[in-house]
């Protein structure tokens, strides 16, 4: 049988998602992959979260996917960044094995129910009445959908750049798709061309490590998953290093061969993480740059650099590599490259990642614009639950910029567009400080639970530890601490002063330089409770004034996206709104106040206008 209820168009970390999903709301689903053995590849640093993304892994372990679950089992470090900043900077990030993560996702979408798993490249996508039909392979089958997902990575007419060498490919050497992108194009949706790339791979014998700055990870790791019951164990190290003059001067001298340079290249790069030419040249001041030293598993002795992309041939980057500490005997195994490919414009498509204009065909990761393995599951998640929801005529999910950090990348993808790879980070949030990746449960297990993602056992864990979280904090304002001489003495080297007079835990806790770790020896019963409820409690108790604000904040927010539009307003003649937003307004024609507000072009003066017409 050759029909089905929705077809995936790749198994990268989107597809991935997207398939699971889509399968376990109950829906006969079809994955299509170039290869097996790239599923859930890492063609890059085999690590999973970072700064800003590892909250996009907690909403998607929060919402039932499997990112989380997958970055826990097969970490071999785990560090959170950002700790000395505030707490809605801090973020999670473990380095993996990649063999055993891509083991793990394809373990779990074979063992899934309702889907199947194909490996064949799919080269067109069929349509009946502005609705997605099916599609056609290169192996000259037809195979019925009635929704069909997009999630095809880089791979859309990849070529690789190495120095003076072109070629067509998909990363580490699978082939690249080649027609789909005509089928798109045949179909009005726009296209763009974006490029990224990749550092080297070198052998761990040919590093002198003793030169290096080791990186340890976490003493407590924490996991991604909130119901993790697995021992969490750092099972390796990474190393810092740094790039000199002598560096610098390799590069220049080579900028000439570098693709990037020569104007091969055409496509629109990463702004936030530029290739080690890109650095040196916009970056002349700086005397060096910093850089990562990372294993890609426990059973290779491959070790990535990350920070360290180039497309620079390859002689040059043997040259400039050896001129850096720790790495003057250097054997590359793996060159860097960069790789151009083509993507959608993703203002092309709703906030719940189905195109405007084509219904049941939806798009998901990088083939929207975006960059990185969290963002592209991310929206993957989405992709796949509402294929099914579109299947089985339910609403759609929608999550916005006020409840998760994925609504704030898909309100900027589908409102702002992507005029270069779209990269997740805390600034782009109004709401951070509501959006923290340890709160990531309470925010969107029940949305996870109601859309039938979240077992009922993984919610039931989400309950209790809601619950334990609220008898702690209720805790910490019936506990008294007396003053004495021995607390006095940790308080004042920490730079607070002592305490002269009986204090709530509750009270204590509010002052920045005092942890429960501190209070542990004055409090029979402090830190009974899970560290991960505790740290949750003296975040709430901390920031209480901070996250206050950003909620009145967040409900003014909401009261403007609920303010509905006419469908039918004729704003090219609407008096009051200047010429650039009547020509925005007509053209992307948004449903509420809030999104119009959210619009290049549009400004305050322009919102009492819509204010007005939303009355």
């Amino acid at each position: 049988m050759l029909d089905y209820d929705v077809v995936i168009i790749g198994a990268g970390h989107a597809g991935c998602e997207a398939a699971l999903a889509a399968a376990r709301l109950g829906v006969r689903t079809a994955v299509f992959c170039l290869s097996l053995d790239t599923i859930a590849n890492m063609p890059c640093n085999p690590c999973i979260g970072g700064s800003a993304k590892g909250q996009l892994v907690g909403e998607i372990d929060a919402l039932g996917g499997e990112m989380g679950k997958a970055a826990d089992e097969t970490a071999i470090q785990f560090r959170t960044l950002n700790m000395g900043k505030g707490a809605a900077a801090r973020s999670l990030r473990t380095q993996n094995d990649r063999a055993a993560y891509h083991a793990r996702m394809k373990r779990a979408l074979e063992q899934t129910a309702n889907l199947f798993i194909l490996q064949d490249e799919v080269t067109e996508i069929l349509t009946v009445d502005g609705a997605a039909t099916g599609v056609k392979t290169r192996n000259g089958l037809t195979y019925n959908a009635n929704a069909v997902v997009i999630t095809t990575g880089t791979y859309l007419g990849g070529t690789i750049h190495i120095g003076e060498t072109s070629y067509l490919s998909g990363a580490d050497g699978v082939n690249a798709a080649t027609e789909l992108t005509r089928s798109l194009q045949r179909l009005g949706i726009p296209t763009k061309r974006f490029k990224t790339g990749t550092p080297a791979r070198v052998h761990r014998r040919s590093i002198d490590f003793s030169l290096l700055q080791e990186q340890a990870g976490d003493e407590y790791p924490t996991a991604f998953s909130f119901d993790n019951r697995r021992e969490l164990v750092n099972k390796t190290v990474c190393h810092i290093t740094y790039t000199n003059e002598k560096t610098h001067k390799v590069i220049l001298a080579n900028l000439d061969r570098s693709p990037l340079y020569s104007g091969r290249i055409v496509g629109t790069g990463p702004r936030y993480c530029p290739s080690i030419e890109d650095k040196v040249v916009r970056f002349a001041d700086k005397e060096r740059h910093q850089f990562f030293i990372e294993p890609t598993g426990l059973d290779t002795d491959e070790m990535y650099l990350q920070g360290m992309s180039s497309s620079l041939p390859p002689d040059v980057q043997d040259a400039f590599l050896r001129t850096i500490k720790g790495l003057e005997r250097v054997e590359i195994m793996r060159h860097a490259y960069a790789i151009e490919y083509d993507c959608i414009d993703p203002t092309s498509l709703k906030n719940t990642l189905m195109f405007r204009d084509i219904r049941g065909l939806f798009s998901a990761g990088q083939s929207n614009g975006t960059s990185g393995y969290e963002e592209a599951a991310a929206q993957g998640l989405v992709a796949g639950v509402n294929a099914a929801k579109y299947v089985q005529h339910r609403d759609m999910l929608v999550l916005t910029r006020d409840n998760s950090y994925i609504g704030v990348m898909l309100d900027d993808l589908t409102v702002k567009g992507a005029p270069e790879p779209y990269r997740m980070m805390t600034a782009r949030a109004e709401f951070r400080l509501l959006l923290r990746q340890d709160n990531a449960p309470e925010r969107l297990c029940g949305t996870g639970h109601d859309i039938g993602l979240l077992s009922d056992e993984r919610f039931a864990a989400y309950l209790a530890r809601e619950r334990a979280v609220a008898d702690e904090l209720e805790r910490t304002k019936e506990v008294v601490i007396n003053p004495s001489e021995e607390l006095n003495k940790q308080l004042v080297p920490r730079g607070t002063s002592p305490l002269n007079a009986p204090a709530t835990l509750f009270d204590l806790l509010k002052r920045p330089q005092i942890d429960y770790d501190l209070l542990q020896r004055f409090d029979s019963r402090c830190g009974k409770a899970t560290r991960l409820v505790c740290k949750r409690v003296e975040i709430e108790i901390k920031y209480e004034g901070y996250i206050k604000l950003q909620q009145q904040e967040a409900e003014r927010f909401v009261k403007l996206e609920k303010r509905k539009l006419p469908i039918d307003v004729d704003y090219l003649s609407t008096e009051g709104l200047r010429l650039e937003a009547r020509r925005v307004l007509d053209e992307f024609r948004p449903e509420t106040v809030g999104v119009a507000a959210r619009l290049p072009g549009v400004n305050p003066a322009d919102v009492n206008i819509l204010l007005l017409l939303a009355r």
